[in-house]
């Protein structure tokens, strides 16, 4: 089993106010959970209104098909419409025996 933690550093450029900014989060993470079944959820930049960051984290039974979800993620989120992705980090985590 491994798991995988990556948090997306986001920039929406078209909002003009954090109720706009809001509706574009929340169909970002529905997007993302409804097509991966994993967990999302916004983690920084709550208070901007053009930046956002979301904390994603899937779990899989091996490194190959973990390592298969984040790139399908990241793919997605680079062709979120009207986000753009300043920087993403990820991290892999293993049971300890």
């Amino acid at each position: 089993m491994l798991a995988a933690v990556s948090r997306f550093d986001l920039r929406i450029p078209a909002v003009r106010s954090l109720k706009e900014k809001r509706h574009v989060v929340k169909t970002l993470i529905g997007s993302l959970r409804a097509k991966f079944n994993i967990s999302v959820a916004e983690v920084d930049h709550h208070d901007l209104w053009q930046r956002t960051a979301i904390g994603v984290s899937a779990v899989a039974p091996d490194g190959h098909q973990c390592r298969r979800i984040v790139q399908e993620v990241e793919r997605h989120v680079d062709g979120f419409p009207g986000v753009e992705r300043i920087d993403v980090v990820t991290s892999f985590h293993a049971p300890e025996d």
